[in-house]
């Protein structure tokens, strides 16, 4: 009996904290008029989260294609200073989607590259000779591309217009300054000879 007693009791102490809390009145008498008042709490609980999208991507969700801009120079035209645009991307014709959302306050926008682009045999060619242009997608405030820069990390600190919200997004086109005469080959490429740049936002 009393193990039964013991496990019954345990069984009670587990449940309670599953119990909602709740009221109830019960008024009576010949008075006019008579009321009866009830409450409820509630209670929202906000996870602190953070998006990033540059490229393909699908809203709060974590999609592994990485897009890929590719220009190629005429041969008439190399070293000329007349820009290339690029190819590619998920809206086409060298431009991505860029898209920050975060919820707890001012956040670090990066990006990083690990040196100048190289076509393997030696040559070069500066991440400074890519230019961005940001144009405004949704948001009233286009969301700013760090500059690209080679062997190195630029920063863009987004801060929200009020309380701890930021919501950005903006349309990037990149273009090739094509303002040197090079070596021939194919600079860069799939995550080869410092093709890759990497954004990365972050949140207190």
């Amino acid at each position: 009996m009393r193990k039964t007693a013991l496990r019954a009791a345990v069984a009670l102490a587990v449940a309670l904290p599953l119990v909602a809390n709740a009221e109830s009145t019960f008024t009576t008498g010949a008075g006019t008029p008579i009321t009866a008042a009830a409450r409820l709490d509630f209670q929202i609980t906000i996870p602190k989260t953070l998006f990033l999208r540059v490229g393909t991507g699908t809203l709060n969700t974590t999609l592994a294609t990485i897009d890929q801009i590719q220009f190629s120079v005429p041969a008439a035209n190399v070293g000329n200073g007349t820009a290339v645009a690029g190819t590619g991307g998920d809206l086409t014709g060298g431009t991505v989607t860029a898209q920050v959302i975060g919820n707890n306050g001012t956040i670090t926008f990066t990006s990083t590259t690990a040196g100048a682009l190289g076509n393997g045999a030696g040559d070069t060619i500066s991440y400074g000779q890519i230019a961005t242009t940001v144009a405004t997608l949704t948001s009233a405030t286009a969301l700013v591309h760090p500059t690209l820069a080679d062997a190195a990390t630029t920063t863009v600190t987004l801060t929200p217009a009020s309380g701890k919200v930021i919501n950005r997004d903006a349309k990037w086109t990149y273009s090739y300054l094509n303002t040197a005469v090079v070596p021939p080959g194919t600079y860069g490429g799939v995550n080869a000879n410092n093709s890759r740049v990497t954004y990365t936002a972050s949140m207190p």
